[in-house]
């Protein structure tokens, strides 16, 4: 019996030796473009994009420790101003650039992930489920108190993005149907401002992109459908937009080997480990 057990665990410890195996000749052939190379990588904008670009970062300078690749935030606004006037190598969006901002910029775009935008609370907020005409009402303040939605009977703090987000953006256009954002809401930074505040505060509710939603906050469907990267793919979440990366220009050198990455196998990856919907 000892010896059965046995052989199946030697097995199984082959098989994984096998998958491994495979995964790291996958990734050393879609990291081997960058071997030789040397140089500065400068990358700024959309925030949701940041754990993707960290990780994809990580992957390549461990490969190669003669390329150094530095990360910045700043919104989908900044990173489409940025790379448009050559301040950045890339710069990521959380939406796709207007048509003016593509023709004054020269600006080409890579696609790379799916995301979705979702209304978070505090866990322990037991109002997690609203419809969307509850969620456009909280948002302009004619709903100011978490007893009307079947919380307690306290204050709603608002926490919205300033108007640079892409996130804001699509949370905006596709959630709140363009309506008002109470002059009362507290505006944050970044998609992980925004999540620390919400966790921080038992009566808040803002938005964060699906992929970066954790624990620490509390997903709020709307009419129904709860905000995830199953919900997105499946299309029933319908708070969703692309993530993209943006250059001024053809893409060459290293910002071309960078996207290249993104989109293969193991960029895609990734995408996925990270909580987004790939696109390949």
């Amino acid at each position: 019996m000892r010896k059965t057990i046995y052989s199946v665990s030697l097995s199984i410890l082959v098989a994984a030796l096998l998958l491994f195996s495979a995964s790291w000749s996958l990734a050393s052939d879609d990291l081997s473009s960058f071997a030789g190379q040397k140089g500065t990588l400068r990358i700024a904008g959309g925030t949701a994009h940041i754990p993707v670009m960290k990780e994809a970062a990580k992957q390549i300078i461990n490969f190669n420790p003669q390329i150094q690749i530095s990360i910045a935030g700043g919104g989908s606004g900044l990173g489409i101003k940025q790379a448009g006037e050559g301040l950045v190598d890339i710069g990521n969006a959380g939406r796709k650039p207007s048509d003016d901002e593509i023709h004054n910029y020269n600006l080409q775009l890579v696609k790379w992930a799916v995301d979705g935008v979702g209304a978070v609370v505090h866990p322990k907020n037991k109002a997690q489920s609203l419809t969307n005409t509850q969620l456009q009402d909280i948002y302009s303040g004619k709903i100011s108190n978490w007893k009307d939605v079947g919380g307690v009977d306290r204050e709603i703090n608002l926490y919205t993005r300033d108007e640079a987000s892409g996130t804001r953006e699509v949370f905006w256009k596709k959630a709140l149907a363009k309506g008002d954002i109470s002059a009362k809401a507290n505006v944050v930074v970044s998609n992980g401002a925004m999540k620390t505040a919400v966790a921080g505060d038992p009566f808040a509710i803002g938005f964060v992109s699906v992929g970066n939603m954790d624990s620490s906050v509390a997903p709020v469907a709307l009419d129904g459908v709860a905000p995830s990267p199953e919900s997105v793919r499946s299309g029933e979440y319908k708070v969703a937009r692309g993530l993209y990366s943006l250059t001024k220009g053809e893409p060459s050198g290293l910002a071309k080997l960078f996207l290249e990455f993104i989109v293969s196998p193991t960029g895609q990856q990734i995408v996925v480990d990270k909580g987004f919907i790939p696109v390949q």
